[in-house]
């Protein structure tokens, strides 16, 4: 008998987007582009009698960073599939920072729960039930759609049925820092920032990875969300001839490329990653 399953999904760092207003959460979402990373949550998870979920994040020498009991986008998908389990969920980049990291770990919880239950959950099954706990909650819009596989993503539509477009041939590493959380629910909720990034929204898709960057840059510029930490920093990558931009929503920056790390490195801890070439999957299923 499984005692405990444990799953893995990558985690996402948006460009630029776009909300897209639905009359049901399979139909509300967002278009744009981003790219999915290396890095990202892992879930474990067993069945107990009361549901309780906890949230770690985890230093590199996988020593507990920060701890959080609870997670409403969590809970409410084991009320919503009647079952009771304990969940933990670990990562190593910061929560709340554009990482995509309330996707993964919705994600890989579900698909964890799945195996654990034998509930026959097909891939589009998990990311519809995880795409609405994010529409419902107010922690994302697109993060999802991107995660069921890897690489630079450019999104055309709203949902997780859309046509996605993904280019792999990403060979350097990408590299993050975060001056704080931001919480995504308050830029949602706020009509004046929702109708400037409307505004400055482009509907290309990326040609490549320096083209990503430039059309985020871009849209970074005129969304009017950029902090003055991430500007200073900006300011240096670009002193530099680096490709950056901001984390959508996050109040930080990545940077593409090997020197990207040292020049980030004067602004705080540096996560460095690389483009991610799957999806959310299941680990291992532990007696």
């Amino acid at each position: 008998m499984v005692g405990t399953v444990r799953a893995f999904c990558p985690g996402h760092i948006s460009g630029y987007f776009r909300r897209v207003q639905g009359e049901s959460c399979s139909g509300a979402g967002s278009i744009g582009a981003g790219i999915v990373v290396s890095e990202g949550v892992t879930a474990s998870v067993v069945k107990a009698d009361t549901p309780h979920v906890t949230i770690r994040r985890i230093h590199g020498n996988s020593t507990i960073q920060d701890e959080f009991q609870g997670s409403p986008p969590i809970e409410y998908i084991m009320e919503k599939l009647e079952i009771s389990a304990e969940v933990i969920t670990e990562c190593r980049l910061p929560i709340s920072a554009g990482f995509g990291m309330s996707a993964a770990a919705l994600l890989s919880s579900i698909t964890a729960i799945n195996a654990l239950f034998g509930l026959s959950l097909s891939v589009e099954d998990i990311a519809s039930l995880a795409h609405e706990a994010e529409i419902v909650h107010r922690t994302g819009l697109g993060d999802v759609a991107a995660c069921k596989n890897g690489g630079l993503v450019c999104r055309t539509g709203q949902g997780i049925n859309t046509k996605i477009t993904r280019l792999y041939e990403i060979t350097e590493p990408i590299s993050a820092v975060n001056f704080g959380p931001m919480n995504t629910a308050d830029v949602l909720d706020s009509d004046d920032a929702m109708k400037r990034i409307e505004n400055a929204y482009s509907c290309e898709c990326p040609e490549d990875i320096y083209h990503f960057f430039q059309l985020s840059r871009d849209f970074a510029e005129k969304s009017g969300l950029i902090s003055e930490n991430v500007n200073t920093a900006l300011a240096a990558c670009d002193a530099e001839g680096i490709p950056a931009s901001m984390t959508m929503l996050g109040d930080g920056l990545f940077a593409y490329g090997e020197r990207s790390i040292d020049v980030l490195s004067r602004f705080g801890e540096v996560f460095v990653m690389r483009t991610a070439k799957t999806g959310f999957h299941l680990l291992e299923e532990v007696p």
